[in-house]
């Protein structure tokens, strides 16, 4: 799973292990790193729900799992809701809802709208740009930074650690580069208290300690950035490449919510994740997984189950790609707004944007977790700058 050709055609990979494995299939999330897929629906819903025979805690496995391991960064165990059970995870979970959920829709979506319309103007003369590069990523990374209250210059330096340790490269380096820089951002809030998420887990009844705290932020800048983008700009290569969403101003016949939904159900910018660690073996569907071995849910692959794929596409969200159970993301509110109010800004400023290259020569980075675009190129008559209002 970590090679170029899954990168290609994660798909066709699916449906290759489909056909020996109908449900769990072995991988490699690196020559290092053994692990089981779950490639079913159904399997990976009580796979979810079922945290006493598939806890989130991988201390035992990456204790024989070598330190330049590029997937050790995204597995391995932190102080944080992703990595724990019980009330460890409870307490954690408390805390980070609670600082989520001080976010007003509202004010979010005025935010975006004031991050989006600077960052058009720098191209909507040009009448080309990577929307990528260009709109997806400075939007994804604007918003969390102002939701986190992460001035700029530390927040680049987030966005740096966390994109070597999703590509797995350098991940190791990446890692610290993540823990200094939010260390930093801590220390900043303890003196300088604010309306942002990062002071609600500063000021929680739950008392998190330093570390604690650094690795909520890691959970929060993990989902928020890189996922966030590949929401963004995947979303958008589907309705650029679509003719049901295609055309002047959004003309098809659905809209951007509809393809939203879309995107997550059938090609999610976080593809493989949900991981677990059963603490002895578990049989599952005539299966024996090992103890300690990674289980990662596909998300990809189990919302294409042909099993359960339904006919009709607008608005389904029976799908996997917030995950399920104790560990489903507390975030989609905030993540859905963001990305909705970044692609009606930009559809509606540059109507005629068209993609520069087919949609088949588009490219994706390698990497198990992630499904993410190297570049998303696009042209579009030269438009004047908007004004904000």
């Amino acid at each position: 799973m970590y090679t170029p050709e899954f990168a290609a055609d994660p798909y066709l990979i699916y449906a290759q292990m489909r056909e020996q494995h109908p449900t769990l299939a072995p991988v490699y999330l690196d020559p290092d790193a053994p692990a089981t897929l779950v490639i079913g629906y159904q399997t990976a819903v009580e796979i979810l729900h079922d945290p006493v025979r598939f806890p989130a805690d991988p201390r035992v496995w990456q204790q024989s799992i070598p330190a330049h391991c590029p997937v050790l960064p995204m597995l391995e165990h932190r102080p944080n809701a992703l990595r724990n059970s019980g009330p460890v995870h409870a307490r954690y979970r408390a805390a980070n809802t609670s600082a989520l959920d001080q976010v007003r829709l509202p004010g979010l979506q005025a935010m975006v709208q004031r991050i989006a319309i600077p960052l058009i103007n720098d191209i909507c003369e040009a009448g080309q740009a990577d929307l990528l590069t260009q709109y997806a990523q400075p939007v994804a990374f604007k918003a969390l930074n102002a939701i986190l209250g992460c001035p700029p210059e530390i927040g680049r330096r987030v966005a740096q650690g966390m994109a070597a340790i999703f590509d797995g490269v350098n991940a190791e380096a990446g890692n610290v580069m993540l823990s200094e820089a939010l260390s930093e951002l801590v220390d900043l809030k303890r003196r300088h208290l604010g309306m942002d998420v990062t002071t609600g887990l500063l000021t929680h009844p739950a008392q998190l300690n330093q570390p604690e705290l650094i690795h909520q932020l890691v959970t929060l800048y993990g989902a928020g950035i890189e996922p966030e983008q590949n929401f963004i700009a995947n979303t958008l290569r589907l309705i650029l490449s679509d003719e049901r969403y295609s055309g002047d101003a959004l003309r098809g016949s659905l809209s951007v919510r509809d393809a939203l939904d879309e995107l997550l159900r059938v090609d999610p910018p976080l593809a493989n994740y949900c991981v677990s660690y059963p603490p002895r073996p578990e049989e599952v569907d005539g299966i024996v997984l090992p103890a300690h071995q990674p289980v990662v849910i596909s998300m990809a692959a189990c919302n294409n189950d042909p099993a359960v794929m339904s006919d009709e596409q607008a608005g389904n969200r029976a799908h996997l790609t917030w995950s399920l159970g104790p560990h489903a993301c507390p975030a989609q509110p905030l993540a859905y707004l963001v990305a909705q109010v970044a692609i009606e800004e930009i559809v509606d400023a540059l109507p005629e944007m068209e993609l520069a290259v087919p949609a088949g020569h588009l490219t994706y980075r390698p990497g198990p977790f992630h499904r993410s675009l190297t570049g998303l190129p696009v042209r579009f008559p030269p438009s004047p700058r908007l004004h904000l209002t």
